[in-house]
């Protein structure tokens, strides 16, 4: 009699109307025990990985049929995988023959984290590098100001002198009641800072 410990594995189909899901089936090994199988539609995948997620105890699997079953970006699979390790618990994907229950699975899985870091730190790079050539070019990052100097300084003169009041002074130059507030506040900030 074999005396290695049975896995428990369960299945994940992302999706309700998966046409792999009966192959998928046909894929697990017939003596595994399936204590869940959980059939997750569209609508509230996330929901329901995460209460299956919750539902996993040390020494289960967790199968997809394909990672992009489970996880639309690396980063989030990585995230994902990590988490399943720390609950002790194993991953497979019967298409991409990912298995972290063995020592080439979990070498895989480690070459996959070593790309997505890469991927991450030539993206920061670029990132980088086109926002100092902005710079350079005399370009400044965010959206432009709603108002122009001379529309700031008029605004702030017409309800200093109680012209119209800061709702009025929004309605008519177009901005949010929110904008003039900032606007005032950062007036008197810059004033207050001169003056001492």
């Amino acid at each position: 009699m074999d005396a290695s410990p049975r896995l428990m594995v369960r299945p994940l189909w992302a999706y309700q109307t998966c046409p792999e899901s009966s192959l998928a089936q046909r894929h697990l090994p017939s003596d595994t025990p399936q204590r869940q199988t959980r059939r997750i539609s569209n609508g509230d995948a996330v929901t329901k990985l995460h209460r299956l997620l919750d539902t996993l105890r040390p020494g289960d699997v967790l199968v997809v049929w394909k990672l992009d079953r489970l996880s639309r970006s690396l980063k989030d699979l990585l995230t994902l995988l990590e988490r399943l390790d720390g609950l002790d618990v194993g991953f497979r994907s019967l298409t991409e023959h990912i298995d972290t229950t063995t020592p080439a699975g979990r070498m895989l899985l480690q070459m996959l984290g070593a790309f997505a870091e890469f991927e991450r730190e030539m993206v920061w790079e670029r990132t980088r590098e086109g926002l100092a050539a902005a710079r350079a070019d005399g370009r400044v990052g965010g959206r432009k100001p709603k108002l122009s100097q001379t529309q700031r300084d008029e605004l702030v003169r017409g309800v200093r002198e109680e012209r119209y009041t800061m709702a009025q002074a929004a309605r008519l130059f177009g901005v949010h009641p929110a904008t003039v507030s900032r606007l005032m506040s950062q007036v008197h900030v810059a004033e207050t800072a001169r003056g001492s």
